[in-house]
């Protein structure tokens, strides 16, 4: 079970630390706990309970009426409301919820009311990134179950997986190719995999390497495979140094493609790239250039 700061339960829930001292003092609604240092912390419950209570206040409900509420009325109210409702930070905090419980059930009834209000690719837009951008931060520092993590990761593989294979593309002399990779080392393929869903989306062809690719393999397909773009993102810790090496052999190797990179080990940094190497701020910004390309 993860422990978790005030500081994180307010990152988690978008419940002030203040608020959420009040309502500790004057509703008992959380308990927190201490260590041995005396220090306060919260568990799953904690974090749970708040995000339910989060949930329903934003929806209308006042904080003195949900304490009232049994746990089991507490969960019908939610389901009800992720079944109804478009409300993002709801349904990203829903995905939180099934993230701690290891909920498929819940995981699968949050994501797929979003595909049918907002369709697939805006589903992943406006509900899945964000939801990785809340937990990315705390999962970095320790306070989630790398666990917990990789389950919710898996489920959303398999929606995307499930949908490029959906896709009847129609490839004609217009479409470019693409190729995508992880370096090596690189295992975070959620967002690579979302841009695959798009190239095939924008009837493009494309050369799925997938995660953790040395470079000596890299540069060989170079060889075999002339592309017009490559396509891959950073996110795990690297020197600048090493960084720009990388990126420059990417370069040199593929000195006729066009190389974007994503992630944020490339964001609001100075450094100098090859001509042929651009960062992506966002997937919007890689659908962008599709509807240019394309």
């Amino acid at each position: 079970m993860a422990n978790y700061s005030i500081k994180d339960l307010e990152n988690f829930t978008g419940i002030k630390a203040h608020t959420i001292r009040i309502w500790e003092k004057r509703y008992n609604i959380v308990e927190p706990k201490r260590t041995c240092t005396n220090i306060r912390y919260y568990d799953d419950e904690d974090l749970k309970k708040l995000l339910n209570v989060s949930i329903l206040n934003r929806n209308g409900l006042k904080i003195s009426n949900i304490v009232g509420l049994t746990d089991e009325t507490i969960t019908e109210k939610i389901l009800n409301l992720s079944q109804a409702n478009n409300d993002a930070n709801s349904q990203i905090e829903n995905l939180v919820l099934a993230m701690i419980d290891m909920d498929e059930n819940k995981f699968d009834k949050v994501f797929n009311t979003a595909v049918i209000n907002f369709g697939f690719e805006e589903t992943m837009l406006r509900l899945v990134y964000p939801f990785f951008e809340k937990i990315g931060v705390l999962w970095q520092i320790g306070t989630i179950n790398p666990a917990q993590e990789h389950f919710i990761s898996n489920l959303i593989r398999q929606k995307l997986i499930v949908a490029i294979d959906g896709i009847v593309s129609k490839v004609s002399e217009k479409s470019r190719s693409f190729l995508l990779f992880l370096p090596e080392g690189e295992f975070h393929e959620i967002g690579l995999i979302f841009y695959h869903y798009l190239i095939k989306k924008h009837n493009h062809k494309v050369i799925y390497l997938g995660e953790t690719v040395p470079f000596d393999a890299l540069a060989e397909v170079s060889k075999i495979k002339k592309v017009d773009y490559l396509l891959t993102s950073i996110l795990t810790p690297m020197p600048d140094d090493q960084l720009i090496e990388f990126l420059e052999n990417v370069s040199e190797s593929f000195g006729e493609s066009q190389v974007y990179v994503s992630g944020v080990q490339v964001q609001d940094k100075n450094l100098i790239f090859g001509k042929n190497i651009h960062t992506l701020a966002s997937a919007m910004e890689f659908k962008s250039i599709l509807e240019v390309i394309s």
